[in-house]
C-alpha cells in the first residue's frame, strides 16, 4: 500500500516539476528574445499567412498555446488587433505548440543524446550561473537550462513512478474502453487538459504513458484530438469580462479546434476501422509527437482558407449588440485603456510594448489639445466649445494617468529583462511629464477663457508671437511623444534642439512685450494672461525635452552594455 502511495506521490511532484521547469524555460525564452518582441508584433498585420508564422513562433517561444491565446483575447480586448488576424495568429499557436512534444519524446530518439540523461547537468550548470553570475544576460539563458533541466527530471519522476504498472491490467482495460469509444477518448483528452489548463503537459501526460507501453494507438489519437479541444478552456475563461470582440476570438479558438478533432475524429475512426490490427498496438512517445504535428499543420492548411468563415461563425454564436456597433462620444471613448489589457501581462515583453503605445496615445491627446489652442488663438474670439473640448480631453489625461500607472505597477512586479525594466522606470516618469504638460495647456485654455470673459484683445503682433511659440512648442511635444513611441534617439536628439528654440523665443517676446508696454501699445490686463501663456509654453517643452532625454538615457545605456 505504502509503495502504491509512494509512486502516486511521485507521479505527482513529476508532473508539478514537469509544468514548473516549462513555466520557467518559457519565462528565460521570453526574456531572451524579449529584444525580437516587437519585431513580431510588427508582423501582425492583416496578412494572415504572416500571422500563421507569428503565431507558431510566439508559441514556440512561451511553449503553451493557451498563454498565447489569451494573449491573443488581450490584444482584441485592447483593440490592437482584429479578428482576422487572431484567426492567423490562433491557427500558428497550434503548430508552435508541438515543439513540447518533440522535446519530450527526444528521450526515444535523441540516441545517447537523450535529454533526461544530461538534464540533471544542465540544471546544476544553470543553477550554478544563477547564483554565481551577476550578468543578466547570462542568468536569463541559465533560467533555460533550469527549465529545461526540471521539466526532463520531472518527465523522468513520472515515467519511473508508473513503471511497475506497466503490465497492470486496470490500464489495458482503461485504455481499451477508450479506444473502442472515440468519443469518450475525445472527452478524457479534453477535460485532461482543461482541468491542468496545458495541452503540453497532458500530452507530454500521454508520452510519458507511451514510454511505459501503457498507451495504444486508437486511444492515444483520440485523446491527443480531445486536448486540443481542451486547451481552448483557458481562452475561453480569460474572455469571460472582455467585450464582445475579444470573446469571439476566443470562440474562433474553440471552433478552429473542435472542427479539427472532428475531421480528424471521423478519418481515424474509418482507418482504424480498416487497419483494426494496429489501432490496439503500443504507440510511442515519437509517434505521439509525429501525429501531433501532423494534425496541426494539416488542420491549420485545410482551415486556413476559411478563416473569414471563422470569424463570421463567431459573430453567429456571440453576437454583436447595436449599442456596441454604434458610434459613440470620442471622449468616453477615450477614457478606455486601449493598447493594455490584464491578459498581456501573460507575456511580459508583449505588455511593455503596448505599454509604451498607450503612454504614447495620451501623449498625442495632449498634444491634439495643443493643437486646438494654436487653431484658437489666431481667431478674434476663442470658441467655448473648442475650449470646453480641451477642458473634457484633459480630464481623459488625467484618468489615463491614473489607469497607465496602476498598470505599470504590475508589470514592474514581472520578470523583465534590464532594458525593459529601465524602460519601464522610464515610463513611469514619462506620463508624469506628459501629464503636466497636459495641465499647462489647460491653464493655457483658462488664460483665453479669461480673455474672452474680459473682454480684452490681445494685439495681432502678440498673437503672432503666441503662435509662433506655442507650433514650436507642439512640435517639440509631438517629437518627444514619437521618439518615446518608436525609440528614436534622433528625434529625441531634435526635440531638445526644438527646446532650446522655444527658450529663445520666450526671451524674445518678453523683450518685445516690454517695449509694447512701454509704447502703451498693449494693455497691462493683457499682458498678465499674455506672459501667463508664453510662460506654460515653455513649461510643456521643458516636460518634452524630460520626455526625449529618457530615450537618450535608455540608448546611451544599451549602448554600454
Amino acid at each position: 500500500m505504502l509503495t502504491h502511495i509512494g509512486n502516486l506521490f511521485a507521479f505527482i511532484g513529476g508532473l508539478g516539476m514537469f509544468l514548473y521547469g516549462m513555466d520557467i524555460m518559457a519565462s528565460g525564452l521570453q526574456k531572451t528574445a524579449g529584444s525580437k518582441m516587437k519585431e513580431l508584433l510588427g508582423y501582425l498585420t492583416n496578412n494572415r499567412f504572416l500571422g500563421v508564422l507569428v503565431g507558431a513562433l510566439v508559441t514556440a517561444i512561451i511553449q503553451s498555446s493557451s498563454a498565447t491565446t489569451v494573449m491573443i483575447v488581450g490584444f482584441v480586448n485592447a483593440g490592437i488587433m482584429n479578428l482576422t488576424q487572431a484567426a492567423g495568429v490562433i491557427m500558428g499557436a497550434n503548430i508552435g505548440t508541438t515543439v513540447t512534444a518533440w522535446l519530450v519524446s527526444a528521450n526515444e530518439w535523441a540516441g545517447a543524446l537523450k535529454p533526461d540523461f544530461f538534464a540533471p547537468f544542465v540544471l546544476g550548470i544553470g543553477a550554478f550561473i544563477i547564483t554565481f553570475s551577476n550578468r543578466q544576460n547570462l542568468t536569463q539563458k541559465a533560467e533555460i537550462a533550469v527549465g529545461f533541466g526540471i521539466l526532463f527530471i520531472g518527465l523522468s519522476s513520472m515515467s519511473s513512478s508508473i513503471g511497475m504498472y506497466q503490465d497492470s491490467p486496470v490500464f489495458y482495460k482503461a485504455f481499451q474502453i477508450l479506444g473502442n469509444n472515440p468519443i469518450l477518448g475525445i472527452l478524457t483528452g479534453a477535460v485532461v487538459t482543461a482541468i491542468i489548463q496545458s495541452s503540453s503537459a497532458s500530452v507530454g501526460i500521454l508520452q510519458t504513458l507511451a514510454m511505459r507501453g501503457i498507451v495504444n494507438w486508437r486511444s492515444a489519437i483520440f485523446i491527443t484530438l480531445g486536448q486540443n479541444i481542451g486547451t481552448c478552456i483557458t481562452a475561453i475563461l480569460s474572455s469571460a469580462g472582455a467585450n464582445k470582440t475579444a470573446k469571439r476570438a476566443a470562440v474562433i479558438h474553440l471552433l478552429f479546434n473542435v472542427m479539427g478533432a472532428a475531421i480528424y475524429g471521423v478519418i481515424m475512426t474509418i482507418f482504424f476501422g480498416v487497419f483494426s490490427d494496429l489501432a490496439m498496438q503500443h504507440i510511442t512517445s515519437t509517434q505521439i509527437s509525429t501525429f501531433h504535428t501532423i494534425f496541426n499543420v494539416s488542420v491549420t492548411i485545410l482551415l486556413f482558407p476559411f478563416a473569414n468563415l471563422l470569424v463570421k461563425l463567431s459573430g453567429v454564436i456571440i453576437k454583436e449588440d447595436v449599442e456596441e456597433t454604434e458610434d459613440e462620444d470620442e471622449e468616453v471613448e477615450e477614457m478606455v485603456l486601449r493598447h493594455l489589457d490584464p491578459r498581456i501581462l501573460e507575456t511580459p515583453t508583449f505588455a511593455v510594448e503596448n505599454a509604451v503605445k498607450e503612454v504614447a496615445r495620451m501623449g498625442y491627446i495632449v498634444i491634439g489639445n495643443l493643437n486646438r489652442i494654436i487653431k484658437e488663438a489666431g481667431k478674434e474670439e476663442p470658441s467655448q466649445k473648442k475650449l470646453d473640448k480641451i477642458f473634457q480631453n484633459e480630464e481623459v489625461v488625467n484618468h489615463l494617468e491614473t489607469m497607465i500607472t496602476g498598470y505599470l505597477v504590475k508589470i514592474s512586479q514581472l520578470s523583465l529583462p534590464e532594458k525593459q525594466i529601465i524602460v519601464v522606470n522610464h515610463l513611469f516618469d514619462a506620463i508624469t511629464d506628459i501629464e503636466r504638460a497636459g495641465d499647462h495647456v489647460e491653464n493655457i485654455a483658462e488664460c483665453m477663457q479669461s480673455l474672452k470673459k474680459s473682454g480684452v484683445r490681445l494685439t495681432d503682433e502678440a498673437k503672432k508671437e503666441l503662435k509662433e511659440m506655442a507650433e514650436c512648442t507642439k512640435n517639440a511635444l509631438h517629437q518627444s511623444v514619437r521618439s518615446l513611441e518608436e525609440d528614436n534617439a534622433e528625434l529625441a536628439a531634435e526635440t531638445r534642439q526644438k527646446e532650446q528654440m522655444v527658450d529663445k523665443m520666450e526671451k524674445e517676446i518678453r523683450k518685445n512685450h516690454i517695449k509694447r508696454l512701454k509704447t502703451e501699445s498693449c494693455a497691462p490686463e493683457e499682458g498678465v494672461f499674455f506672459m501667463d501663456i508664453v510662460s506654460n509654453l515653455e513649461r510643456i517643452s521643458d516636460h518634452a525635452e524630460n520626455i526625449a532625454q529618457y530615450v537618450l538615457d535608455e540608448n546611451e545605456k544599451n549602448i554600454t552594455a
